[in-house]
């Protein structure tokens, strides 16, 4: 792929990249815009995060001290995300890019 075609697909994806941080809306690019390499990236990560809360939920009824602290880091890390799509910047989360990029569709 050319340079300029990944700056288009990056200008076109910016909006969708962002979704894909915004926990459950992160189904919307996936679907969407699953053959933009930019925002499927981002809507990947954003997937695992968007499972990371789930699970933090969950561990939260039997350790309820979990709460606060889990969804503080993923909201950091969404926050992050968001950052660097505006930015156009490709992100790779440590350990989350690792599962984000096993995810096939």
């Amino acid at each position: 792929m050319t340079h300029p075609e990944q700056e288009q697909q990056i200008k076109e994806g910016k909006v969708f990249a962002i979704l894909g941080y915004l926990w459950i809306l992160c189904i919307i690019p996936l679907v969407f815009k699953k053959e933009n390499f930019f925002v499927l990236d981002h809507a990947r990560q954003g997937l695992v995060i968007f499972i990371g809360v789930v699970a933090i939920f969950i561990f939260s009824i039997v350790f309820p001290w979990l709460l606060r602290p889990g969804l503080f880091f993923f909201g950091v890390l969404s926050l992050w995300g968001i950052l660097e799509s505006l930015q156009g910047k490709d992100l790779r989360i440590p350990i989350i890019r690792d599962y984000a990029d096993k995810i096939t569709l």
